[in-house]
Order: structure tokens, then C-alpha cells, then sequence
């Protein structure tokens, strides 16, 4: 369990900074490592935002998405096979195999406890910046979409996240719309533009939209992180292409 203890640990960041995700967390590698949480400074409840004293790292992000993963599994009842698959997959990609199942263990236990959903969000929302944010909504619509649907429980639970990490309703949609087809319809949602809008404000939406997801906006977190926003920005890319085959610009 040694390279459990040096990875996480050095990867919670400001998870262990404020209570929220520090006591979930905490418990979680208490149950892992022996008592060895009791070791961690866990500080008490503040009660507001908490303001970032660095730069998030690819450590803190994968820390939250064990949180709010939980949270959204948790949503339509228990876990399922295509929802455990997803995680194991996308954790494997980002982080290798070696730290994702020591992450895939870490959310085992997280499964076990409570979530205060608006607490974490609010921990998350005053620590990680806006692209880092949607990075994270990104990946939690796609957990959702796993099982090949979307339940209304689990759509109330990331409408909710959404809400409490500073994401707008139409940052939400455009997500969602990248895991719908392509059809023209979601095209302009992607764009989060109206689809009676000008060429020119189309144009303006897209370069908005390219500037918003652009890769380098998470440079930062490491090659991991790019790719998967990557993968956003290949989404705005293709809603722009087919709008602008429909109207022959």
C-alpha cells in the first residue's frame, strides 16, 4: 500500500484543505491505509467558499472527480457495470493503470459514505478554475451517458452539480449536446447559439466556444487532461463544420 500513500497523498492538494472533500476523503483513506488519516489535518467547517492558495494540479482534479463521481453513481441507486466501466476506462487513460485502481479503490469507499454535494461543489468551484470546471461536468455527463441513457435522477444530480460549481445552464447543454449526434440541432446547442442567428454571430460563437474549450486552457494539469479536453474541442470543431456546410459559408 506504500505507492497507495504516496500517490494519493500527494495528490489531495487542497481536497484536505476544507472539510467537504476532506472528510470524505478522510474516511476513505482511512479505511485503506491503516488509521492513516487520522494523521491528516482535516480542518473544521468554515461554512463559505474556499478561496485557491495555488494552482490546481492533475492530483486535485482527479481527487474531486472521485468525489462527484460517487455522487452521480449514487444518484439512480447502486453502480452499475457500464457506469464502473467508464470510470475504470477514463481513470486508466488520464492516470495509468497503477494509480487508477488505487483511485477505483478510493471511490469504493467514498461510495460508502454521504455526499454533501453543495459543500463539495462550492470546495471545487473556489479552487478550480472555469475550463477545469467544465473538464470535470465533461466527464461526469459522459459517466451518466455510460449506460447508453440518462436517468432523471441522474440528470437532476448533475443539473444540481452544474449549479453549485458556477456552470450555466447553457455551458450544461452545450456539454450534454456533445455525448447527442450529430444532428444539426444539437450543432447549435454545442455552440450555445440560436439556430435563427446570424452567420456572423454563429461565426462569433464559434470562435468563443473554440477559445472556451481550447486544450491549453488545462495545459497546466498535464497531457492527460489535454487530451480529454481535446476531445471537447473536437466537438465544438465539428458542430462549426456542419453549420457551416448547412448554410455555405
Amino acid at each position: 500500500m506504500a505507492g497507495y500513500n504516496k500517490w494519493i497523498f500527494g495528490s489531495l492538494g487542497f481536497a484536505l484543505t476544507g472539510t467537504p472533500i476532506g472528510a470524505v476523503v478522510g474516511f476513505a483513506l482511512g479505511a485503506l491505509m491503516d488509521g492513516a488519516a487520522d494523521k491528516v489535518p482535516v480542518r473544521g467547517p468554515t461554512g463559505g467558499r474556499h478561496q485557491a492558495q495555488r494552482p490546481a494540479t492533475a492530483g486535485d482534479l482527479a481527487v474531486s472527480l472521485v468525489v462527484l463521481t460517487a455522487a452521480v453513481m449514487k444518484a439512480d441507486g447502486k453502480p452499475t457495470h457500464g457506469e464502473l466501466g467508464h470510470v475504470r476506462k477514463f481513470f486508466t487513460s488520464q492516470f495509468g493503470p497503477a494509480h487508477a485502481a488505487e483511485l477505483v479503490r478510493l471511490l469504493r469507499d467514498v461510495l460508502k459514505r454521504e455526499i454533501p454535494v453543495r459543500d463539495v461543489c462550492q470546495q471545487i468551484r473556489g479552487h478550480l478554475s472555469h475550463p477545469e470546471r467544465l473538464q470535470v461536468m465533461h466527464y461526469l455527463i459522459g459517466l451518466a451517458h455510460a449506460d447508453g441513457k440518462v436517468l432523471a435522477a441522474e440528470r437532476q444530480v448533475l443539473e444540481r452539480i452544474a449549479a453549485d460549481m458556477g456552470i450555466s445552464e447553457k455551458d450544461l447543454a452545450s456539454l450534454d449536446a456533445m455525448f447527442r449526434g450529430a444532428s444539426a440541432g444539437n450543432a447549435y446547442t454545442i455552440l450555445e447559439v440560436d439556430p435563427k442567428a446570424s452567420d456572423e454571430e454563429v461565426k462569433k460563437a464559434y470562435r468563443r466556444m473554440a477559445m472556451k474549450h481550447h486544450p491549453d486552457r488545462v495545459a497546466h494539469l498535464g497531457e492527460e487532461f489535454q487530451k480529454a479536453a481535446a476531445e471537447k474541442f473536437k466537438n465544438v470543431q465539428q458542430a462549426w463544420e456542419r453549420i457551416e456546410r448547412e448554410r455555405g459559408l
